[in-house]
């Protein structure tokens, strides 16, 4: 699989007609922030969260990814108490999250464009809020967010439900739309719900995990849009 396929509109890769983004580990540097404060909770059962265990957790809504920590870890806790423990220290940190490299400008770029844009997120909206306090002003100019808790989301990624709620919100078919995303459970959402993806992974993930994927790419950064139909920058 290679990185942006430069012929990929001649190859039947588009062109595309909306964009939707991911958000932790995609747009906002936030996954840090998880390892951290679920380490943290370890620490307290001298457990130990590494990333044999990080790497499955990528992506999952905050339902499934507590099932899997307790019982990876073999915490003497609920799912739900694994939630309670870690929430004060998120809102902690948070707040604080800088943006992924080339995410501002990419979403600048499309918006100054005409091309609609929306987030889909696993994150639920009281954390999506906490997360954005240092970026409102360039997140003020998506079309639409989606996060895992909407009404109309059944379920949280890897199922299709956010994706396909954002692309009924900005009115573009699903097979017109290119998902960003990092982990493999996105990938499988996105193209679940019959749309365009590519990763854009953590660099300790293995390329193998991303086979289903439209494309690789080290970094928002490296996404050349002409080659998907869109306005070049």
């Amino acid at each position: 699989m290679s990185s942006t396929p430069l012929n990929a509109v001649a190859e039947g890769y588009g062109p595309v007609k909306a964009v939707i983004f991911d958000m932790d580990g995609l747009l906002l540097d936030t996954e840090g922030v998880y390892t951290e404060v679920t380490q943290i909770i370890a620490d307290r059962y001298g457990r130990t969260f590494d990333w044999s265990i990080k790497q499955n957790t990528i992506g999952l809504g905050a339902g499934d990814l507590s099932k899997y920590i307790v019982s990876a870890l073999d915490l003497p806790l609920s799912p739900e108490e694994f939630m309670e423990a870690r929430a004060p220290l998120m809102y902690e940190r948070f707040p604080k999250a800088g943006a992924m490299p080339g995410a501002e400008a990419l979403v600048r770029h499309l918006k100054a464009h005409g091309i609609p844009v929306a987030v889909g997120t696993s994150s639920s909206l009281h954390y999506f809020d906490l997360k954005i306090t240092r970026h409102r002003e360039w997140f003020a100019l998506f079309d639409t967010i989606v996060t895992a808790d909407d009404p109309q989301v059944g379920a949280a990624k890897p199922a299709p439900d956010i994706f396909l709620v954002a692309a009924e919100r900005l009115g573009v078919n699903p097979a017109d739309c290119l998902v960003f995303e990092d982990s493999p459970f996105g990938i499988t959402a996105a193209k679940a719900a019959g749309m365009f993806a590519l990763a854009v992974p953590d660099s300790a993930m293995p390329a193998s995990k991303y086979t289903h994927a439209d494309g690789l790419l080290p970094s928002l950064e490296a996404f050349v849009p002409q080659a998907w139909g869109l306005p070049a920058r």
